[in-house]
């Protein structure tokens, strides 16, 4: 039997590997651990590598225990010699140690959309991927195609607006300030966009409510999705302070 291609780990299979490692005390699982055996399961059933999760061999308990001890060895107070688990390993754990209440939380968050299907009913986003073509998200690609297909919800955007316009509320960025109404007279009228106030790993897959949701202009809202620096996803407040910092550097001094 031909051995199957090599198909690197991609960062939200790392994210619920490793967050296993954690709840283990940052030791390694052994094979017939049953907690491999059920993230094997679970690794196959994440709508991310199409046909090759028909393949038995495919993330299979074995390799899925090799990669718990790349991670526990990967650990900075690990005293033996680690294994070659990659840069994207080493990244994984580095996360989880700076941000391990939020890393725990994104990998509930997406073991439960895939138990509940929703996942499985998402579409790929466009947006998912950097400029470069990876999925840069520190909540792995699946939670972030998530929020991307909840935010164009047709539906719960125009709700959002008919509230604000019940409320006399005005139709503008809540970062910038921009009105598309103001800007492009009637063409431009009723339009705005919507965010959510915090990502799907702080809030919970629950369903959307109104509250969760903030106006913004489309260059705002790109931004508050870029990744850079180590961020793919920012509060409008945490914009809106962002831009004021730069602003208010790029100000001449008086």
């Amino acid at each position: 039997m031909h051995g199957m291609p090599q198909i690197s780990w991609v960062r939200d299979e790392l994210l619920l590997a490793c967050a296993l490692v954690v709840e283990n005390g940052w030791r390694e699982l052994r094979q017939t651990d049953p907690r491999v055996h059920e993230l094997s399961e679970l690794l196959r059933a994440l709508p991310l590598h199409g046909d090759a999760a028909v393949d038995p061999r495919f993330r299979s308990p074995n390799s899925v225990s090799r990669k718990t001890t790349d991670i526990a060895t990967a650990h900075p107070d690990y005293t033996g010699e680690a294994t070659k688990g990659g840069r994207p390993t080493r990244e994984i754990v580095a996360d989880f140690l700076k941000h391990e209440a939020e890393m725990r939380a994104a990998a509930e968050a997406l073991r439960v959309g895939i138990a509940s299907g929703e996942l499985h009913r998402v579409p790929a986003q466009p947006d998912e991927v950097d400029e470069d073509g990876e999925a840069s998200a520190r909540e792995g690609r699946l939670l972030t195609r998530w929020a991307l297909h909840r935010e164009r919800d047709r539906g719960l955007r125009d709700r959002k607006i008919r509230q604000a316009r019940k409320l006399n509320q005005p139709l503008r960025c809540e970062v910038c300030a921009f009105d598309f109404g103001k800007a492009y007279g009637p063409l431009g009228s009723g339009y705005v966009e919507v965010h959510h106030r915090l990502p799907l790993h702080v809030s919970g897959p629950r369903e959307t409510r109104l509250e969760d949701l903030a106006f913004l202009c489309a260059n705002c809202h790109r931004m508050c999705h870029r990744s850079y620096a180590g961020e793919s996803w920012r509060t409008p407040d945490a914009l809106r302070a962002e831009r004021s910092a730069t602003s208010h550097a790029a100000s001449p001094a008086s």
